[in-house]
């Protein structure tokens, strides 16, 4: 047999070498990596491929470790194909949704005639134990569009995705692990016979066997529509998730832990900041007062902020009517995106989803110089979005929110400058907040895709203009392919919590289109008297007021710095007879600004302190007999620790510093 010349890369973290190696016909992915058996797949030619893979003379091949991100994906996907097997051994009822592997784990949809209970999950998981343990292999095998429907009459959601194939991914969230462009292939799960004992559609890779399944378990178990649609049937979805060691998963169910812990719809409820009542409407929260003071604390400094930093204040309706959205592109490019038209007067107006189509008709209300330039124009402003009923969570995905919102009016020699500036303002003001951890992700436009308007020279001017001014801030930057809004590409900061999780933030957008002739045509007079077309530039620090709250609950876990704290002092009297001491500290500190409340309840004190470690208040001021003869209090912070005999004035400069300083405690 002749020798076949394949080039191996070695992992990046290696340093990314290659090197060239002779190997005879036949020879599959594996043998070059037996040593290693954190390899489980490796990428051919750039295509991700299972281990069992034959080379070809000339191949580039690289190993895919277990532990990174393509190694995890094969993982979880995996585990979801030998879950969907315990499933249908269990319930052979059961037929087949999708399977895709989600952030930090997977899924798999089934059509059940019951819903999953607990103690199903807990049969499923255990079958999952007896089929990793057989070691059965993962053997993949090409077939036709008519093969394939033979063999999977019986799973009627296949046959669907079959007729889609090549738009499936498109269609159905997750389709893509199954079905695509080109041909098919199904995965058998072979015994060590030889014999199938189970066998999916599927793109692949997977794993070599089902043993090099370290570490799994199974988290929960949903309703979820098929293809994401609520039109159709209602399926049942099994979560589970997957890792490289038993000590990985136990890490990550200590953070799941740690997460629910935190979850700020229960905080919400427990520190009466807001609520979601049916009344109103899924997705559309209503903040109670003390919530209503974070969200005022929120939107006075970033409105201060702002004006400091040359915005000028403006506000817009709610409603406007349907063709300002044409004019926009909304409705074209976003219009499943937007309530439906209600009709005023007999004409049809839409709520609007987004503030730069009116923010473009104060720009456009008189004629503008170059010298007004950057025009920076800023609102809190009231937007609508349909979202499905199944992706709307707490304040974090909602149908109603206020966004921070601007747009930066420049010339085009400008706009660099301009994107520089929006993104260390947005920065800036995270960091005000307590959030200092990020990265950017820069999203792009797929020119395969029919969703953007604009010419390739201006998506290229607009995406170098990011990526230069993204590259120049030093923070590690995350290619996001396809990921651009429909009027140009866009900067988003990715921001990771006190837990380590990563939400997204404000993002920065470089907008040709709607400035065009054929949009808004606005228009500056240049220099020299002509008439030019300005660069719009859109920019929201923290995407929404509600959102950016939810992620605040969550990453301090309630416990407020004292500037944001809806309470942030609170006075407990030793006996009733402390009170009017108390009372007349209280009206010291509400002079400086500070909000304070004294607890004249019947409770006794100990109870008092509880109470408002609970309510996570970040100061109580304890006063008995000896704290007022001395003119002093017990100064005790909500962590438990405590100074005593901490003078009026000390504890008053104590607490109005920490607010001042916007530190935490």
């Amino acid at each position: 047999m002749s020798d076949l010349s394949v080039s191996v890369l070695s992992p990046a973290g290696e340093g990314g070498e290659m090197e060239t190696r002779s190997v005879g016909a036949g020879t599959k992915a594996w043998q070059l990596f037996s040593e290693d058996t954190s390899v489980i797949a490796a990428r051919v030619g750039g295509e991700l491929r299972d281990l069992s893979h034959e080379l070809a003379d000339g191949d580039l091949v690289e190993p895919v470790a277990i532990d990174t991100p393509d190694g995890l994906d094969i993982l979880r996907h995996s585990t979801a194909h030998v879950m969907a097997q315990a499933v249908q051994e269990l319930f052979p009822e059961a037929k087949l949704g999708i399977g895709p592997p989600i952030t930090d784990g997977f899924y798999y949809d089934f059509d059940v005639p019951e819903p999953f209970t607990p103690d199903d999950l807990t049969k499923i998981e255990a079958r999952m134990k007896k089929i990793v343990k057989e070691n059965q292999r993962f053997s993949r095998r090409e077939v036709s569009d008519d093969d394939a429907r033979t063999e999977l009459a019986d799973e009627p959601y296949k046959l669907e995705l079959i007729g889609l194939k090549s738009t499936a991914g498109d269609a159905a969230e997750g389709a893509s692990v199954e079905v695509g462009e080109g041909g098919l292939s199904i995965y058998d799960n072979l015994k060590r016979d030889g014999s199938v004992a189970w066998n999916d559609l599927c793109r692949g890779p997977h794993l070599p066997t089902t043993k090099r399944i370290p570490a799994f378990t199974l988290m929960r178990s949903a309703a979820a529509y098929w293809r994401g649609d609520e039109k159709n049937k209602q399926l049942q979805r099994i979560y589970g998730t997957a890792w490289p060691s038993k000590e990985e998963l136990d890490d990550y169910l200590h953070r799941i832990e740690e997460a629910q812990r935190r979850d700020h719809r229960r905080l919400g409820a427990e520190l009466d900041l807001y609520s979601f009542p049916d009344e109103i409407g899924s997705g559309l929260p209503v903040f109670h007062p003390k919530g209503g003071v974070i969200k005022r604390e929120m939107e006075d400094y970033v409105r201060r902020r702002h004006i400091e930093e040359g915005f000028e204040y403006v506000g817009t309706p709610h409603i406007a009517k349907e063709g300002l959205f044409h004019t926009s592109g909304h409705l074209p490019y976003y219009g499943e995106g937007m309530f439906p038209a209600l009709d005023v007067d007999g004409m049809d107006y839409r709520l609007k989803a987004m503030n730069c189509p009116m923010h473009n008709l104060i720009f456009r209300s008189r004629q503008r110089s170059y010298r007004e330039l950057p025009l920076r124009l800023f609102e809190f402003g009231h937007v609508y979005r349909n979202e499905k009923s199944g992706v709307i969570h707490g304040l974090t995905r909602v149908r109603g929110f206020a966004q921070d919102d601007s747009h930066s009016y420049v010339t085009p020699e400008q706009a660099p400058a301009e994107v520089e500036h929006l993104l260390n303002f947005m920065l800036s003001l995270l960091r005000d907040f307590g959030i200092d951890d990020f990265y950017l992700e820069l999203s792009t436009r797929d020119a395969t895709k029919d969703k953007f308007i604009g010419s390739d020279e201006d998506w290229a001017i607009a995406t170098q203009v990011l990526e230069d001014v993204a590259t120049a801030t030093g923070l590690e930057l995350v290619p996001d392919p396809g990921g651009a809004a429909y009027y140009g590409p866009k900067i988003s900061v990715q921001a990771r919590d006190a837990i380590g999780r990563t939400w997204q933030m404000g993002t920065v957008q470089y907008d040709f289109n709607q400035p065009a002739p054929d949009r808004f045509g606005l228009e500056y007079v240049a220099a020299d008297g002509s008439r030019q077309q300005p660069v719009m530039i859109h920019s929201a620090k923290f995407g929404s007021i509600e959102r950016f709250m939810g992620v605040l609950v969550e990453h301090y876990a309630g416990a407020f710095p004292p500037w944001l704290a809806p309470v942030q002092v609170v006075g407990i009297p030793v006996a009733e007879r402390h009170l009017d001491y108390l009372y007349d500290l209280a009206a010291r500190l509400k002079a400086e600004g500070i909000r304070i409340e004294v607890d004249a309840s019947d409770e006794r004190m100990q109870k008092k302190i509880r109470t408002a470690q609970t309510q996570k208040i970040p100061f109580m001021l304890l006063a008995g007999d000896k704290d007022v003869e001395a003119g002093a209090v017990s100064f005790r912070y909500r962590s438990g620790e405590q100074e005593n005999g901490v003078s009026l004035d000390d504890a008053v400069a104590k607490i109005v510093a920490a607010v001042r300083d916007r530190v935490q405690v």
